[in-house]
């Protein structure tokens, strides 16, 4: 929720208590993904940007993918019209989120070369560009571990310079991240997004 919605929550539960639930139990009998297409189309159809975000980076972590939120935009085109439709791709396409880029969105997943393992010292962290998308590498031994550079908050793509030490703190709304787990440790509840990783001929590759 957003801060004014919090505060309101907090000086008058007992009013907006009753909203929220009855937004809650008119979605018990849906599955997650349904729920959360449901309310992507409905901030699309309100434009309300803000809220169109956050259900649609919430669509994703409970399991939509890319194509089946396209899809719904597409579905809804008798209530929703086409402009709307279009507000809602240039939202979408200024978040820059990596699973939307045409070399992704049909792409099965797969081992992908991210950087030689001689590059990068024991108890590092890197940000490389892919072909494909963004990471940070985190190297402790011979483990290493492969983060999406996007915050699961709002997807904002946290830059280099975030990171201090070991943590790596979003610029937008400061979720702060332990980068040798990918946990959120201050502000947010939502991990970092990972992959998994091998080691073949000396470079370091990830799954997606």
């Amino acid at each position: 929720m957003s801060d004014a919605l919090n505060y309101l929550v907090q000086v008058r539960g007992d009013a907006l208590g009753h909203y929220f639930k009855f937004l809650k139990d008119t979605g018990k009998h849906l599955d997650p993904k349904t729920r959360d297409l449901i309310s992507v189309i409905t901030k699309v159809h309100s434009q309300t940007e803000g809220g169109f975000k956050q259900y649609l980076t919430r669509a994703l972590r409970d399991g939509c993918t890319p194509l089946e939120i396209i899809d719904a935009l597409l579905m809804a085109f008798p209530a929703l019209g086409l402009a709307k439709i279009v507000w809602a791709t240039d939202i979408l396409l200024q978040m820059d989120i990596p699973e939307f880029s045409p070399a992704l969105i049909n792409a099965q997943p797969q081992w992908r070369d991210v950087m030689a393992v001689a590059d990068i010292a024991d108890g590092a962290v890197e940000r490389i560009e892919c072909a494909t998308r963004t990471v940070f590498v985190y190297r402790e031994g011979e483990t290493y571990k492969v983060y999406d550079s996007h915050c699961p908050h709002q997807v904002t793509n946290i830059p280099h310079l975030a990171l201090d030490g070991l943590t790596l703190t979003c610029p937008k709304h400061q979720w702060k991240f332990d980068i040798r787990s990918g946990d959120c440790i201050e502000k947010g509840q939502h991990p970092l997004k990972h992959f998994d990783t091998k080691v073949e001929d000396g470079r370091l590759l990830a799954w997606w």
